[in-house]
């Protein structure tokens, strides 16, 4: 930094203007949003009609299906946010929550579509198979994730509280439907979330505003130190030597050599890898399963932001990145298998 000043300062105000231009308007309307809804007992409601739904497909609570479309519309790291949420009310256990932030960590469809598809690429014919290939690939490490931990007991409160429903659900009877619906057990649980929150509208506002503006500083902290981090690496000779390795090694299983400079700068940032893989110009279907590979990774910058979050509660780490390692390749492998059956 001391040798590189000038480059210092541009790619500093570069992660600056990054982060108020595009992430801050993107995601503290989601923060905001999520804070309330927990707060008004939405997101139990949902868990409780969506349990019967989670637990088999992914051993996780119906609250989790909550997480999984809010993580899926507005982008990482709102899924880490929210499972970080539900971990500090005791609503999922340690296995849970890492089984849940695993598959709920992806980028947003405006992203995907606006920016990569037709941005960078120009291309909005795209979208289609880079979303079947990112979406799909997260529920199918969904899928996997549900094999994490599978000794692990849950939560004492959960468990007497499923064997309840069960019990509910299974003496439902004509006389009763109505208070002993799938409906009406949500109903309660939204109404006793919301007693027990007990802040008032202004209250909740007011600590929703704190809380998304708390975690925005914290996002653009991390996306600021990464570009220039980035940068610094570049002027050292690292990012080039270690895409020379990768050049070798792609060419070595067949991938064009060029995309390597791609995946560098995905490793590091989504952002950055995306452009490069939209502009390699190697040829259409490889340029889109390196970028698969990029939202799928989802770059250092990313895992910072998640790591920073997780750190508040007993969740690890490296599950999270073995799901990314994972749903990168599975991403890159339904591109390649999907390019025909959708025509491009």
């Amino acid at each position: 930094m001391a040798v590189y000043p000038v480059e210092t300062m541009n790619s500093s105000l570069r992660g600056l203007s990054i982060w108020w231009e595009v992430l801050f308007p993107a995601l503290f309307p989601f923060f905001v949003i999520s804070e309330l809804l927990l707060g008004f007992g939405i997101v139990h409601f949902f868990g409780k009609l969506l349990d019967p739904l989670m637990r088999p497909l992914f051993r996780l609570p119906g609250i989790g299906g909550f997480v999984v479309t809010m993580g899926y519309i507005s982008g990482y790291p709102v899924g880490a946010r929210l499972t970080a949420q539900l971990w500090a009310q005791r609503l999922i256990t340690r296995a849970e929550g890492e089984r849940l932030v695993a598959f709920t960590t992806t980028s947003d469809p405006i992203f995907l579509i606006g920016a990569v598809s037709v941005g960078f690429f120009q291309n909005a014919a795209v979208a289609p198979i880079l979303a079947a290939a990112h979406y799909g690939g997260g529920l199918l490490i969904g899928l996997l994730m549900r094999f994490h931990d599978a000794r692990k007991e849950p939560l004492k409160g959960q468990e007497k509280q499923a064997q309840a429903e069960n019990t509910a659900s299974t003496s439902n009877k004509v006389g009763h439907r109505i208070s002993r619906s799938r409906l009406g057990i949500a109903l309660k649980a939204m109404h006793e979330a919301r007693l027990l929150d007990g802040r008032g509208m202004g209250r909740l506002m007011q600590d929703s505003i704190q809380s998304a503006l708390r975690l925005m500083i914290v996002v653009g902290g991390l996306v600021v130190f990464f570009s220039v981090v980035m940068e610094m690496l570049t002027h050292a000779g690292f990012v080039a030597a270690l895409a020379e390795a990768l050049r070798l090694l792609f060419s070595l299983i067949g991938l064009p050599a060029p995309l390597a400079d791609a995946a560098i700068f995905g490793l590091f940032e989504v952002t950055l890898g995306s452009r490069a893989a939209g502009t390699a110009g190697t040829g259409l279907m490889h340029q889109v399963a390196i970028a698969a590979w990029v939202l799928s990774w989802g770059g250092l910058s990313v895992h910072a932001q998640v790591a920073s979050l997780l750190s508040r509660t007993d969740l690890r780490y490296r599950p999270f990145m073995t799901a990314r390692l994972a749903h990168g390749l599975v991403a890159m492998a339904l591109v390649y298998a999907l390019w025909g059956w959708l025509g491009l």
